[in-house]
């Protein structure tokens, strides 16, 4: 007879649980003690920062490494399934192939081939003519294919354009696997986890809420650590204090005291504080002039494809600008166009005065083989690299980006791309430049390094340039978003991505079929034909019209600060009797001047924009 009025909850065993995990290499210890317990559909992030340990785990976790001690179980007849970081596709005919080598005899083929058709791929290609993002695709469909109770993915949207990013994410979404990620996109990691286990200094700690509440409670524990410590300290210093001016006692006592103090000392030094944050600093040159970039109906083609139709733009000194589209949409050609390192077919690219730009390439190009890791960071030779007209030695500048001492002999092919990653970065910044070039900087970088990287373009005093996948980054960092649009059409849209979604009612599109296709060489291709005017704006966005009605307000007010200080320097006495006033009344006027001048710019540019809306109705 059943009990009423009693609810029992029956938890689900887990799926797969490790325990005490040692792990090391040589003699360099990385996992000690660490744990991950995965229960059935489950969303967890993984997270830490580059060099943690967090692939290494998520290995032993799918049994494809041995750790060096630790409990490792498995719930008897779970399916485990694993996306590596650098799929391995040799030995397989076709993309199609490699992706059903991973079905078991139950699992339906019908859905390997419908993952592939919706990731882009036909299954026919030769997987040695891949490109990054296709294999990783390949990868992706082989992965998901079986449905396995527990997908461990390892960098999942490395490669991959925005249309590909939010496909995963909502296949990911309505999946009923458990799911571990490891990914350094925010907006990724937000959207799928519910939990997250922070790898850090070997051990593994458990926030059971998502991503997005990560970096408050590592914050919090952070903090107390440090509290710990401090009282740790006072500790010791009273129990010294104690033994050298104390009351003698018994001397069992004395004894006891002095071996709890020796211990004290121990777990002191012992401790092993949180890994430094890389020290991102830019390298100044002159201020340019106001003008950056003028781009006038210019297009570009390769072959039959028309890569950028008719694009114009004004680009000013200071703003951030942020490229975004399908890969293969043209945006690095689109933006070499805009820097003056590719001419167009038809239109005119006018560069502002004075520019000095520092560019760091999509494909870590500028990095040679054969270099060793300081000859990469000073561009070849020499112990020394000069920044902001301050020369600091190799070993400081390695520091700053941390690398250790003795990685400096370390040749350049055998780094992570974490660690390509931040010396592409060290190179691009110690470069002086009042414009700062981008292409998808945030490939391998950690949560951490990424943090500074943003703060480093907010505090940048030049103009950015940047092209990323990374959605969390761009609306952190741009104030104006260049889209594409479809057949060769761009435009430019006020604020971030999100902002720009807002206004388009869609994020980034995938390529159309008919705009896929083999590109022949830029030197074979025709000339383009007349270019097209871009679509034409029927309305104004929110923000323009906002800006309409609140931008004569804030120019009122700076004509007026433009008064009040003119009128205080005004006073011939006022550099014998206070210099420090002068000077900085001085600053604030030629401030003021210059803010005033571009909200004036940008309010004409608003109403000759109004007036061309309505006057097209």
């Amino acid at each position: 007879m059943p009990v009423c009025g009693i609810a029992r909850v029956i938890m689900a065993p887990p799926l797969l649980t490790l325990q005490d995990i040692h792990l090391s290499f040589g003699v360099t210890p990385l996992l000690t003690g660490a744990e991950l317990i995965v229960g059935p559909g489950e969303r967890i992030c993984l997270v830490g920062r580059n060099g943690s340990g967090k692939s290494s785990l998520m290995k032993i976790a799918a049994g494809l490494i041995e750790a060096d001690s630790g409990e490792h179980f498995v719930h008897p007849g779970a399916t485990v399934r694993y996306l590596p970081q650098e799929p391995d596709l040799s030995g397989f005919e076709t993309v199609r192939a490699y992706v059903e080598a991973g079905l078991t005899p139950g699992d339906d083929p019908w859905r390997a081939r419908m993952l592939l058709e919706a990731l882009g791929l036909t299954g026919g290609e030769d997987p040695a003519r891949l490109s990054g993002g296709e294999a990783r695709r390949a990868a992706l469909a082989r992965t998901l294919a079986p449905e396995p109770d527990i997908l461990f993915l390892d960098e999942p949207t490395n490669h991959l354009d925005l249309p590909a990013i939010e496909w995963l994410e909502d296949e990911l979404s309505r999946t009923k696997s458990a799911l571990v990620l490891i990914s350094h996109d925010r907006r990724f990691l937000e959207n799928l986890s519910r939990a997250t286990v922070w790898l850090d200094r070997g051990k593994a700690r458990r926030l059971d809420r998502g991503f997005a509440h990560f970096e408050d409670w590592r914050d919090e524990v952070l903090a107390a650590e440090e509290l710990e410590q401090h009282k740790l300290a006072r500790q010791i210093a009273r129990e010294e204090d104690w033994m050298r001016y104390g009351v003698t006692a018994r001397r069992k006592r004395n004894v006891r005291r002095v071996d709890e103090l020796k211990a004290l000392k121990v777990r002191y030094r012992s401790h092993s504080g949180p890994q430094g944050l890389a020290n991102l600093e830019a390298s100044d040159a002159e201020q340019s002039g106001k003008l950056i970039v003028e781009a006038k109906t210019i297009s570009k083609r390769f072959g039959d494809r028309v890569v950028v139709r008719g694009f114009s733009a004004r680009i000013l000194r200071g703003e951030r600008i942020g490229l975004v589209g399908p890969n293969g949409a043209g945006k690095t050609t689109l933006l070499n166009m805009l820097v003056g390192n590719l001419e167009p077919d038809t239109g005119s690219v006018r560069l502002g005065v004075g520019l000095e730009i520092a560019q760091l390439d999509q494909k870590r190009a500028q990095l040679k083989p054969g270099w060793t890791l300081a000859e990469a960071l000073t561009g070849g030779g020499g112990d020394h690299v000069e920044i902001n007209g301050q020369t600091r030695h190799i070993a400081a500048w390695m520091k700053d980006f941390l690398f250790r001492p003795e990685q400096a002999r370390t040749p350049v092919h055998v780094l992570s791309g974490g660690e390509r990653a931040r010396v592409m970065l060290a190179r691009a910044l110690a470069l002086p430049g009042n414009v700062m070039v981008l292409d998808e900087p945030t490939n391998d970088l950690d949560l951490e390094t990424l943090d500074l990287l943003q703060d480093l373009i907010a505090d940048y005093a030049g103009t950015v340039l940047l092209v990323s996948h990374d959605r969390d980054f761009l609306d952190r960092t741009v104030n104006r978003t260049i889209a594409y649009e479809g057949d060769g059409n761009w435009q430019v849209y006020a604020g971030g991505y999100s902002d720009m979604v807002a206004q388009r009612g869609e994020g980034v599109r995938a390529r159309s079929q008919q705009e896929t296709g083999p590109r022949p060489s830029a030197a074979a291709a025709p000339k383009s034909p007349p270019p097209q005017s871009p679509p034409q704006r029927t309305k104004l966005s929110f923000k323009d019209k906002h800006a309409l009605e609140t931008l004569p307000g804030e120019i009122d007010a700076l004509t007026q600060k433009i008064a009040r200080l003119e009128a205080e320097l005004a006073d011939p006495a006022l550099f014998v009797r206070n210099p420090e006033r002068f000077h900085a009344a001085s600053a604030e006027l030629a401030k003021a001047s210059e803010d005033r001048e571009a909200r004036e710019e940008r309010w004409l540019e608003l109403e000759m924009l109004r007036e061309e809306i309505e006057a097209g109705r």
